[in-house]
């Protein structure tokens, strides 16, 4: 990964006192888009927290947004997103989930996750020269999609990465979901690999990836500290308070000298 070449736009800035500032990363045979959220100032070095999409999202999503901003204005993180195979700026125009999958299971469903854990690994190098940064201090945010690469890549991290948020997905998952392929082996082997400290978010009505999945995807991770935070309802949805306990979580292990704040309403 050393020597991906990276370019960087010009950073806005906003109210807020955050710079945010896309960036495309010239990998082999791939360019991967994706932008940072940076504290306007900093007396330090800043922790790196990397956010990780959700099926049919991108780097640039409601959640993704709200969260980098949060960590940059608000803690003093730097935040860094990038677009997942087939989504945001790597395809043309938006794609279903059932195309998505099939393009994903055409190519081979390890020979994406091997790229996208490489992606996200040229992306910490390629923020490690900015100014202030950190990247030796490490978190990570998925959710769904996002944590079916996040744990690929926190497994391949080790001891790297310090805590991580995960959730809503399972070793179970609803008919249609990559046909005839195997993926439970995978990611169960990934999540026994998972050292860093581990928040893990159930829906407890989950209709894509059902509970039992869920649970026995929170019995095989590896992590000494893994927590269980369980709210009703599907898929799609997020309890208003869960944000909240995802940033106290993630303060908790980069910036243990500002948790718990008062986050307010997000």
């Amino acid at each position: 990964m050393v020597g991906d070449a990276v370019s960087w736009g010009e950073a806005q800035s906003a109210d807020d006192g955050v710079f945010e500032r896309p960036f495309r990363l010239a990998r082999p045979g791939s360019v991967v888009p994706g932008v940072v959220w940076l504290p306007s100032r900093s007396e330090s070095s800043c922790p790196v927290v990397l956010l990780g999409h959700g099926g049919s999202g991108h780097k640039q999503s409601d959640r993704m947004v709200a969260l980098g901003r949060w960590f940059a204005s608000h803690a003093g993180i730097v935040a860094v997103a990038i677009d997942g195979p087939y989504h945001g700026e790597r395809v043309v125009s938006a794609l279903t989930a059932a195309d998505y999958q099939q393009r994903i299971m055409q190519e081979g469903l390890d020979v994406v996750v091997e790229r996208m854990v490489c992606d996200w690994r040229a992306a910490v190098e390629a923020v490690s020269t900015l100014e202030r940064v950190d990247a030796t201090n490490l978190g990570y945010f998925g959710l769904s999609m996002g944590t079916r690469f996040g744990l690929s890549f926190g497994a391949a991290a080790g001891a790297e990465l310090r805590c991580v948020i995960l959730g809503k997905f399972g070793l179970q998952t609803a008919a249609g979901f990559y046909e005839n392929v195997d993926t439970t082996s995978r990611v169960k082997r990934d999540a026994g690999q998972l050292s860093a400290a581990t928040l893990f978010h159930v829906q407890w009505d989950d209709e894509l990836f059902p509970r039992a999945g869920q649970l026995a995807l929170f019995d095989s991770l590896g992590a000494q500290e893994k927590i269980l935070l369980a709210f009703p309802g599907g898929h799609g949805e997020t309890h208003p308070a869960a944000p909240r306990l995802w940033c106290d979580f993630m303060l908790r292990h980069l910036r243990p000298d500002l948790a718990p704040l008062n986050h307010g309403s997000r």
